[in-house]
């Protein structure tokens, strides 16, 4: 017993330590849009995901986070002449050939929708905002965007959930009234988006109000939100005609020190299917992961990975995490199997 109130304990400290930071997503590299306003409409298609994330299944009230992501152009006039919901037998879809026609789309301007909840424990936050971006070519090639988002978060505390054991229940940090467990505050971010046939590179921040969170209205206790930094980048090369690579890199730092960097390597099999792996460089939540997701057809897919803790101080008894992500390619008139700009 004691060894579970420790582990508990222990559990609890780090979701405090990560309090302030955003959620956590192994797949970030199949929905950019997630970490970065500016990929706001980048498809000529509505591109809807959804995901379920289950982090450390061994602790009891362990992390879980679910998001729904919506985001579509608005007046995009593709430079593309020819309709690809057609396979030429023998071809590659998504071979050299098809990117040495690449050619960015004309500017306009995207909008979107983000809802995700993330719990830990006693702890629940919802997020709901909007999202605009604008689109304009540099080159024939290359691309810029800039995104802002725009919304609320609520942050709610359930003492029944809270086991006190032989501590007092009378803790003057939460309060005593269920009134005083839930609070709301402004979700504000922006970002830059630079893509091309062979790369992207991205810069944002989140949360860039900020502030802080406390249940009762004493200034002795609280958190303070501050705002999350990410940066972006990928790389796509050709293995042979049939498979490409897309390494990438994703950093994400929030104040006062908190600074986690993951990478990651995504192979993909025509435009059918791909697997990938992934390492992050983090105190608190390091690990290395695998991932597998399918096409199913130019309407659907679904991916799933698999995280294992390395430098986490609780990878004896988190026993894995667990990543499902699903996508629906909504008003696909070019028939494209797989992303176009974001690979």
């Amino acid at each position: 017993m004691k060894k579970i109130v420790s582990v508990g304990l222990l559990c609890f400290s780090s979701i405090a330590a990560m309090a302030q930071a955003k959620p956590f997503y192994t797949q970030y590299i199949l929905n950019n849009y997630i970490l970065n306003p500016a990929v706001t409409g980048i498809e000529n298609y509505t591109d809807v995901k959804a995901s379920y994330r289950n982090q450390w299944v061994g602790i009891e009230g362990n992390p879980t986070t679910s998001y729904v992501t919506l985001h579509a152009p608005i007046n995009k006039k593709d430079l593309r002449t020819n309709i690809t919901s057609v396979e030429i037998p023998g071809e590659n879809p998504r071979g050299k050939g098809y990117w040495d026609e690449y050619t960015v789309s004309a500017p306009h301007t995207g909008v979107g929708l983000t809802a995700v909840n993330d719990r830990a424990g006693y702890i629940n936050r919802w997020s709901v905002y909007g999202a605009f971006a604008y689109h304009r070519p540099l080159t024939a090639n290359t691309a810029l965007s800039v995104g802002f988002l725009g919304g609320f978060t609520s942050v709610n505390l359930d003492r029944s959930k809270i086991v006190w054991g032989s501590l007092d229940p009378n803790d003057p940090a939460i309060g005593y009234a269920n009134g005083e467990l839930k609070k709301l505050k402004p979700e504000v971010g922006a970002g830059l988006w630079l893509y091309s046939k062979n790369y992207f590179a991205g810069v944002s921040v989140l949360n860039i109000i900020p502030g802080k969170n406390k249940f009762v209205q004493s200034d002795k206790y609280g958190t303070f939100y501050t705002p999350n930094f990410f940066a972006t980048a990928g790389y796509r090369f050709f293995l042979s005609d049939q498979i490409s690579c897309l390494p990438s890199l994703m950093a994400q730092y929030y104040q006062p020190e908190f600074l986690n960097v993951h990478t990651n390597v995504k192979l993909q099999y025509l435009d059918k299917f791909w697997i990938g792996g992934s390492y992050r460089f983090a105190d608190l939540v390091g690990g290395y992961s695998g991932m597998v997701g399918l096409n199913v057809s130019n309407k659907f897919n679904i991916s799933y990975a698999y995280e294992n803790a390395t430098t986490s101080r609780l990878r004896t008894y988190t026993r894995g995490t667990h990543e499902v992500l699903v996508g629906f390619l909504l008003g696909n008139k070019y028939g494209d199997t797989c992303p176009r700009n974001i690979w």
